[in-house]
């Protein structure tokens, strides 16, 4: 996403919410938000429904950052880092995903696909309050979960991975969290030259963690098969973050350090220093923009076998905890992110619901082509050659360099809560007297 202060060439091919959000009347708008934001949302405006999920378990809170905009010829769905405030959209590192879909052919007797079904299944846990709304040239409908299987998503270019509050066992087991990443990975088959290749965590926030989820979670995240149809093997982990000097320089000063609010007593734990990376982003332009995207991937060099974008941190409340002999997860909060894969595929995704310019413009270009194209997931900063054999090639803009560089014995990982008495560049020290931010709302 665009970051201001920054020069011309950083923000090429970055987009702003009035890219995203695009002739938009506003009929109804519904809005879920989260119980920390609740005074934030007291005053209604016109023709909102506002709704707060429900939250079964303590400490939980609805994280997931996620629009759904309903126009005449389709809808688009929006998966994003950036909560609604404007230093989120303009002065920090976010990350954005977006794609138009068209209304189904109402003879279509077709199932929904795997993207469809998580979508509305994800819906359906937050129990918002059914409305009508009349769409131009479309009619009069009641929004609900339901009504979002009307639109045509076989053309998907990513699956949804999301996180839901509850005690998930059974045929549940494998539908949330770190567990629905590890089921979709187990169907996919990847390069050779990912057996066993580096993985790398990068959020926002940092839970109070431990040593035996961090192995249970790099197990999920390593799941996937060969192209002989043997498992990838454990990849081994690193956790890009800001350092101390990264948050004081940055271009907020030590004021980005409210969104990034990890306390040190989480940080400092022994354990967690083999995983410390650093925040270096000079080929996108953000090195002093911080991080409030989250990215998890697997990788070797500039090559990527995936690519997780995310609302959710490094943390059990997020991801889910196994319990009762690995039977049962548990997760606290909603969460939601997409996930690229190398899929093989005849769709060509250039549906636009706004025809504005700013998408490629025309029809579904979902007309099947003769042959499957397979596609290969690189950096910005891939310098292969684009080629039959390798298929095409898309480019996903990591905004971290790759590899990233392990903390040398001078770099400090921030927290928040301790005090930094050399000045940052506006001459505050750490901490300000400032009202900081709960996590939750993060």
């Amino acid at each position: 996403m665009q970051v201001q202060q920054l020069p011309e060439w950083a923000n090429t091919n970055a987009v702003s919410i009035n890219d995203v959000i695009q002739n938009v009347r506003c009929l109804k708008v519904s809005t879920m938000y989260s119980s920390s934001m609740g005074k934030v949302m007291r005053k209604k405006l016109p023709n909102w429904i506002l709704h707060k999920p429900p939250l079964p378990i303590s400490y939980g809170t609805h994280h997931s950052k996620a629009m759904l905009l309903v126009y005449p010829r389709g809808v688009r769905v929006i998966v994003h880092t950036a909560n609604l405030i404007y230093v989120d959209w303009n002065n920090k590192t976010q990350g954005l995903w977006m794609q138009d879909f068209p209304w189904k052919d109402q003879n279509t007797t077709s199932k929904g696909c795997g993207f469809e079904n998580d979508l509305v299944e994800y819906l359906s846990t937050l129990k918002w309050p059914e409305f009508n709304a009349n769409l131009p040239t479309a009619g009069s409908f009641s929004i609900n979960p339901s009504f979002f299987r009307k639109f045509d998503y076989s053309s998907a270019a990513v699956r949804l991975i999301a996180s839901v509050p509850g005690y998930h066992s059974g045929p549940h087991l494998s539908k949330w969290g770190h567990m629905k990443l590890r089921t979709v990975l187990q169907e996919c088959i990847f390069e050779n030259q990912f057996e066993k290749s580096n993985l790398i965590y990068q959020f926002s926030s940092l839970g109070s963690l431990d040593e035996k989820w961090m192995t249970e979670l790099a197990f999920s995240m390593s799941a996937g098969m060969k192209e002989d149809k043997k498992a990838l093997g454990l990849g081994k982990p690193l956790i890009v973050w800001p350092s101390v000097e990264d948050v004081r320089c940055s271009l907020e000063g030590y004021a980005a350090g409210n969104a990034i609010p990890s306390p040190l007593k989480n940080v400092e734990k022994q354990f967690l220093q083999k995983y410390w990376a650093r925040w270096k982003s000079s080929h996108a332009g953000r090195c002093r923009a911080m991080p409030h995207i989250k990215t998890f991937m697997r990788y070797n060099g500039q090559n990527i076998a995936w690519l997780l974008l995310t609302s959710s941190n490094l943390s059990k409340a997020a991801w889910g905890a196994l319990q009762k002999n690995n039977s049962q997860l548990m997760i606290r909060s909603y969460e939601l992110g997409v996930l690229f894969l190398p899929f093989a595929r005849k769709h060509e995704y250039s549906f636009s619901c706004t025809d504005d310019g700013r998408l490629p413009k025309g029809e579904l270009a979902s007309s099947l082509s003769s042959e499957m194209k397979l596609t290969k997931l690189v950096s910005l900063v891939w310098k292969g050659e684009e080629n039959e054999e390798c298929g095409e090639v898309i480019r996903l803009p990591v905004p971290y360099e790759l590899p990233p560089r392990p903390y040398s014995s001078g770099d400090t990982p921030w927290s928040w809560d301790r005090r930094y008495t050399e000045k940052d560049v506006y001459g505050q020290v750490w901490p300000r007297q400032v009202e900081l931010y709960t996590s939750q709302a993060l």
